[in-house]
């Protein structure tokens, strides 16, 4: 335990964050407002092509705004990946809104078009339509977004696209976050980027964003005392988070290349081994590889994934299981999950593993990960 700790996925700065802060600091703009916010929207808009952003204080409330915007409320139905990370489903049920859980494929580990058909046709049946469709984009991939627009257009059901872990993914040309009504990213302090904790929603709908940053600062109406007709929250990102964020976006390219150098230094190091199955890369498309992720087969290897993370916990070096599906989580108890077959999204989290993607990260400390992984493998068949 004496050698330093290798962590999952930690902040990484650039240099020009701090100018950018400093310059919110001199001007005395440090309220939610301000050059920094704007620039930032901007960047964010450039880099994705997209037409209009809001900068907020979290993925989760892009999320919220994102629903409320589309006028979830009590009772209505909203589907929703099941593998995720929980903010992926909490503000359905901030709107008393009722969640509808679906399993993911394989070729993707996000959304499956075929389970999301066969869901959207079960409740058609039933006269009760969702109110819209957050689809998840896992560890740095885009969803089969084509085929999920096509099958959503024809219910007539509106995407959420929640591309939190999937900033500079690719799919069919386009960038992640931007297929849907709406699409968010996260900007936590694990993420890609980060401006220690903030979100952002976009659309191509400049009348709906306008409206996302009303409701982002508390709905005020347009007078000279503090009128408000509707509800409203406190949304929005400060400007000196800003400041980091935009700092952030000067590196973001260069901090895809290194995330997806260490992916293919774990691959060179362990995809000889059978039983490892690492993340799939989907046809016409781009994987950030935000987090390195693999599968461990227990039948061949004699160990389980869990067993994997103890074992490099043991030597100071922190992974993480995947997701633990939001249908099996206990807050979601009773409500629906729609999967055929094997559930994959079960089938990943027992079985997923995310190594260590920091992009601080040296090679020979990414050498070690493997060394270690190599020696529990070896050291379990020789005990089998």
């Amino acid at each position: 335990m004496s050698q330093n700790r290798i962590l999952l996925s930690s902040p990484h700065m650039g240099g020009n964050e701090k100018k950018y802060v400093k310059e919110a600091f001199k001007t005395n703009w440090i309220a939610p407002v301000g050059n920094n916010v704007n620039m930032f929207e901007k960047q964010i808009m450039e880099f994705t092509g997209t037409k209009a952003a809001c900068a907020v204080s979290s993925g989760t409330g892009a999320i919220h705004l994102a629903l409320d915007l589309l006028g979830v409320g009590k009772d209505d139905i909203v589907f929703c990946s099941s593998l995720t990370f929980v903010a992926s489903a909490n503000p359905i049920l901030y709107l008393g809104a009722r969640p509808v859980f679906i399993d993911s494929e394989l070729d993707t580990w996000n959304m499956s078009p075929e389970i999301l058909e066969q869901a959207l046709e079960f409740y058609q049946t039933h006269e009760r339509l969702p109110k819209a469709v957050i689809v998840v984009n896992l560890y740095g991939q885009s969803a089969q977004m084509d085929r999920i627009v096509e099958i959503c257009n024809r219910y007539g059901v509106p995407i959420i696209e929640d591309a939190a872990e999937s900033l500079g993914a690719v799919y069919k040309g386009r960038m992640s976050g931007t297929f849907g009504k709406f699409g968010v990213y996260s900007f936590n302090g694990n993420k890609i980027i980060t401006t220690s904790g903030g979100g952002m929603i976009i659309s191509d709908e400049e009348i709906m964003i306008k409206k996302a940053l009303k409701k982002a600062t508390q709905s005020k109406e347009t007078a000279a005392h503090y009128q408000h007709e509707n509800v409203g929250y406190n949304y929005r990102l400060s400007n000196i988070c800003a400041g980091i964020g935009r700092g952030q976006m000067e590196v973001l390219e260069e901090r895809i290349r290194q995330k997806r150098a260490i992916f293919e230094q774990y691959v060179y190091g362990l995809g000889d081994v059978d039983g490892l199955g690492f993340m799939p890369e989907a046809n016409d498309s781009f994987h950030t590889r935000w987090l390195s992720a693999l599968t461990i087969d227990r039948t061949k290897l004699g160990a389980t994934a869990g067993e994997m993370i103890e074992h490099l916990a043991e030597n100071n070096i922190e992974a993480r299981p995947v997701w633990k599906p939001l249908h099996m989580q206990p807050l979601f108890r009773g409500f629906d999950y729609f999967c055929e077959g094997q559930d994959n999204s079960r089938y990943l989290f027992e079985n997923g593993i995310c190594l260590p993607s920091d992009t601080k990260m040296t090679v020979e400390e990414i050498s070690r990960v493997i060394r270690l992984m190599r020696e529990r493998i070896h050291a379990d068949k020789i005990l089998a």
